[in-house]
């Protein structure tokens, strides 16, 4: 019998897909050095956008629980930062923290804004839950308007720039490879490990005993409060580690954009983290990735090609605007979702080929 026959066929299948991986570590990895900035700002938008999602599906995805408050905790993180990392110089609330110690800060901050509501998510459940999320939706926005000794208010405020290991991730160039590097060259290398780390802890989360407990309360929650897992301590503790979630890409979304608007961190970027999760997968990691991906890249794809698209114009001139199709877009996305591919696009790239009608039962 050949090596191909006796061969188990999770090793068969192990080394393509380890060789995809490392081909698409070292494609990632080699972009900012052929990419222009439009798409390489676009795909860090894409990596807060997937390390955001990552955090919802944590909660909505893997527990249960309906979350609408998301982008609150977004603006607790890209806030949280500008006034731990401010110096005070632009006449805002600064302590003049280090780059490094001011995102885990606001991280941190992010983390314990969602402790604080967290008694609330342990006993609500479904709409009420939802509802009572989007109420921190309205407060944070309050908060961003009025307080304007902290966050500039309708101007927002400039971000400080990241310090990190000699690094300063501004526009002053680094050159590697006799390449400049600016900001966004360096923010892709640090967002790729944030991205990378923030997978692999979830996915650790999931697969492991917390991740099975999580999975139960939110198929059979009373029976799990049988089984005597503490169905309010994980909801609760799920809600504080999506929060920090959040934070992170908060931060993270900061320094690309390298100034904070309060608009942007409006229930319509609640709804867009939905979105993705369902997009891309309930409950994945992976899933959490490629929607967070599709609905990020969408309006900015649309926005860049929106003269040679049909129906769709800049603002203004007659057509849809680039922002207002991609919402239709991915909207029926939603749609079609839900009703042919409950699992999410994520889904699709796990299925399995048809086994060839050669090969036995005992291969198969």
């Amino acid at each position: 019998m050949s090596d191909t026959l006796t061969r188990p066929p999770a090793r068969r299948r192990a080394k393509p897909r380890l060789l995809a991986w490392a081909l698409g570590a070292v494609l990632l990895l080699a972009l900012p050095f052929y990419l222009e900035r439009f798409w390489l700002q676009a795909g860090l938008f894409a990596m807060v956008a997937a390390i955001g999602a990552i955090g919802i599906n944590l909660l909505t995805g893997a527990t249960g629980q309906l979350s609408m408050g998301h982008a609150f905790f977004l603006a607790v993180g890209a806030y949280g930062y500008c006034a731990f990392a401010g110096d005070g110089s632009d006449g805002l609330a600064g302590l003049g923290l280090p780059g490094w110690l001011a995102a885990v800060a606001a991280v941190a901050l992010a983390g314990v804004a969602g402790g604080l509501f967290s008694p609330i998510a342990g006993r609500l459940r479904g709409a009420y839950l939802g509802i009572a999320t989007l109420a921190l939706i309205f407060i944070g926005q309050h908060v961003l308007f009025n307080a304007h000794d902290l966050t500039g208010g309708f101007n927002g405020r400039a971000v400080p720039p990241l310090n990190l290991l000699g690094v300063t991730f501004d526009e002053s160039e680094l050159l590697v490879a006799q390449v400049p590097f600016g900001a966004a060259e360096k923010l892709w290398y640090l967002g790729l490990a944030l991205l990378l780390g923030s997978a692999l802890f979830a996915r650790g989360v999931l697969r492991g005993r917390p991740g099975r407990a999580l999975n139960a309360i939110r198929d059979h929650r009373i029976a799990a409060g049988v089984l005597g897992i503490p169905v309010a301590r994980y909801r609760a503790a799920a809600f504080v580690l999506s929060s920090m979630y959040a934070g992170l890409a908060g931060v993270l979304l900061a320094l690309v954009f390298q100034r904070t608007v309060p608009e942007y961190f409006g229930m319509l970027l609640s709804l867009e983290y939905l979105a993705m999760i369902v997009i891309g997968g309930l409950g994945s990691v992976a899933g959490a990735v490629v929607g967070g991906v599709f609905v990020s890249l969408l309006p900015q794809v649309l926005n860049r090609y929106s003269d040679a698209l049909p129906l769709v114009s800049a603002p203004g001139t007659g057509g849809i605007a680039p922002g207002e199709a991609s919402r239709y877009l991915y909207g029926a996305a939603v749609v079609a979702v839900v009703l042919f591919l409950p699992g999410g696009l994520v889904r699709l790239a796990a299925r399995r080929p048809a086994q060839p009608s050669g090969t036995t039962a005992e291969e198969r």
